[in-house]
């Protein structure tokens, strides 16, 4: 799974729950939440039920502890992975 947050050309700004394995096509979306806050984002993800939530094994997030909060108190058992071009970007 990815997590990231987006902003929409009128200025709401969405977190946004993928599914990797779906590469792009059905069933890739799985999650979108309005804001970025961890408790609002956790509690609405918290809905899944904790049985779906323990099958996911990584979360890909940007650098936002806020992202990493949401990932370590949402999905209990995930490794949680820094995406790539984040890291790259912090080390250039």
């Amino acid at each position: 799974m990815s997590l990231d947050e987006t902003c929409l050309s009128n200025g709401d700004v969405y977190t946004i729950l993928t599914n990797k394995d779906a590469h792009g096509g059905k069933g890739a979306l799985a999650a979108m939440v309005r804001g970025v806050a961890s408790d609002t984002v956790s509690a609405i993800l918290r809905k899944v039920p904790l049985k779906q939530r323990l099958k996911v094994k990584t979360v890909t997030t940007d650098l936002s502890s806020a992202m990493m909060l949401t990932v370590r108190n949402v999905f209990p058992g995930a490794s949680l992975v820094n995406d790539r071009f984040h890291v790259q970007q912090l080390i250039s």
